[in-house]
């Protein structure tokens, strides 16, 4: 295992117990909250804000086991073959660049959205990121679904979960899972590997 996938599963495990102990004002502080707009902010004042912080530190806390342990599988699954092929510091640039990029979609949605405030958490956009990347770095490696247990090549595979993905944030399915901010990740994923390219 290369040492910044290592690092992040090891701080995300971490964070993940350490927000267990102390709950709501972790999440107060680090999650990635909307920005205040119309009633909210003007009764909403005792409620939680959106600091730029936020965009980064989003993306080690999680809702629950599942939630962390799917997250951390797929960091290791596709990061560490990234990681191996770009180098360290290229790879943690990459990552980085899509847990903002899409913290930065979700804040648009849900701060347009309007309704009641709710955090987003979780390594999902950065993990969208990264499968976007391995789709594009090599297309015709053979993936296996987890449910049901279907051989993919990985350029099929981007391509499916990404039309899930956009499908269940235009129709509202699955509500209260940040669609916008996985295909955030997804599109920041290739503009930067575009730029990169024309480089």
């Amino acid at each position: 295992m290369p040492p910044v996938v290592k690092i992040l599963i090891i701080s995300n495990v971490a964070m993940f117990y350490i927000q267990n102990l102390y709950g709501m004002p972790l999440i107060e502080a680090l999650a990635l909250w909307p920005l205040p707009s119309g009633l909210n902010a003007l009764v909403g004042a005792d409620q939680p804000r959106f600091h730029l912080l936020q965009l980064f530190t989003y993306a080690f806390l999680h809702g629950n086991l599942l939630h962390l342990f799917f997250n951390m599988y797929a960091l290791w699954l596709f990061g560490s073959r990234l990681e191996n092929t770009w180098g360290s510091k290229k790879f943690a640039l990459y990552y980085c660049i899509c847990v903002v990029g899409a913290g930065l979609i979700q804040l648009l949605v849900t701060s347009s959205a309007g309704g009641e405030a709710y955090p987003t958490v979780g390594a999902s956009g950065g993990v969208y990121g990264l499968l976007l990347a391995f789709g594009l770095i090599f297309p015709d490696e053979i993936l296996i679904l987890m449910f049901p247990p279907i051989a993919l090549r990985a350029k099929w595979f981007v391509f499916l979960y990404g039309g899930i993905e956009l499908w269940a944030g235009i129709t509202g399915t699955a509500a209260g899972i940040a669609h916008f901010a996985h295909l955030g990740g997804m599109l920041f994923g290739y503009l930067t590997l575009r730029y990169w390219r024309q480089r």
